[in-house]
């Protein structure tokens, strides 16, 4: 449940003619129906239960779809949760803690019980504070959504952009062909504007990725992007922030970040990105859903991954 509701790596002309490309705005989707829901607290920390359902009725809502597979409880008139499995929103030891969903890692514009359930859907409750960021529009715990399904039954053409570190960007291709994305285009860094309705990955050291406007929202914090990592501008260094915005750990040569975050009313815009070449490689390698299933984000440093934000006693 929802509370509140540049010049580098825009798209090249193909993105400017998506329909020549056959890639089509607002594609339906087909295949497996099956829907997944994960529960979860701390910001995908602690799994506390899933439960999937194969077939369900047309016009179902993910509210009922909750409270057919797990105990909850709920406010304001059936329309807000206010528990699942008996932990509760409100306050934690003098924390904003609530219950936030997200639905193939895009956080929900519009309540539980108004947001109908699509095949294929992965939606994801999880129970966490909210105080250093209130809005937290994409998470890349769904990969491989939101690239095979898209949103509400339909799939958005999908832009990979490369911004140096050649290597990595095809690994990063090849990894979203293995995990089934299919019509995926590519482009070079160019200065054309980037349309509302095209879901982008951003390939690159952050010295190169933060000239695109989306990108940039990171070096801002939590508040702004929603991503628990602050890239310096030059990027030489990648701050690790806990839950309150803290930075907890800073990252240098060879660290490397996956995350995703959203502009205005964009698609939501994923970067793969390090302090350098190096740092874009470990990315790249974390690229995967064995590695980013159920995490917010998640960094690289020295080959070990660490889920974002970083836990207080890490």
């Amino acid at each position: 449940m929802t509370r509140r509701a540049a010049p580098l790596l825009l798209l090249a002309c193909c993105a400017l003619a998506l329909g020549a490309c056959g890639l089509g705005e607002g594609r339906k989707i087909s295949g497996p129906k099956t829907v997944r829901v994960t529960v979860s607290s701390d910001f995908g920390e602690k799994p506390l239960d899933s439960a999937s359902e194969r077939s369900f009725p047309a016009g179902q809502t993910v509210m009922q779809l909750l409270q057919k597979k797990f105990e909850v409880t709920t406010r304001y008139g059936g329309g807000f949760v206010q528990s699942i499995e008996g932990l509760s929103g409100g306050g934690d030891q003098g924390r904003k803690v609530d219950w936030f969903y997200y639905v193939n890692g895009i956080e929900a514009g519009t309540g539980a019980a108004e947001r109908k359930v699509a095949r294929a859907d992965r939606i994801w409750w999880d129970h966490h504070d909210w105080s250093a960021a209130q809005h937290i529009p994409a998470v890349v715990g769904a990969f491989p959504e939101p690239f095979v399904t898209g949103t509400s039954g339909k799939r958005a053409p999908i832009v990979l952009q490369c911004g140096g570190e050649e290597r990595s960007c095809a690994e990063v291709g090849e990894r979203l062909h293995d995990a089934g994305v299919v019509g995926v285009s590519r482009s070079a860094a160019s200065a054309t504007g980037v349309g509302q309705k095209v879901l982008r990955v951003l390939v690159g050291p952050w010295q190169r990725l933060r000239a695109d406007a989306a990108a940039r929202q990171l070096e801002s914090g939590p508040q702004k992007s929603g991503v628990f990592a602050r890239p310096a501008a030059d990027g030489s260094a990648i701050r690790l922030l806990d839950q309150s915005g803290r930075t907890r750990r800073t990252l240098g040569p060879g660290g490397g970040l996956v995350a995703a975050t959203r502009f205005g009313s964009q698609q939501p815009t994923w970067v793969v990105t390090g302090t350098d070449d190096a740092g874009v490689a470990a990315a790249a390698s974390a690229f995967q859903e064995g590695s980013l299933t159920n995490r917010f984000a998640l960094a690289v440093d020295e080959g070990r991954s660490v889920p974002l934000p970083v836990r207080e006693d890490r």
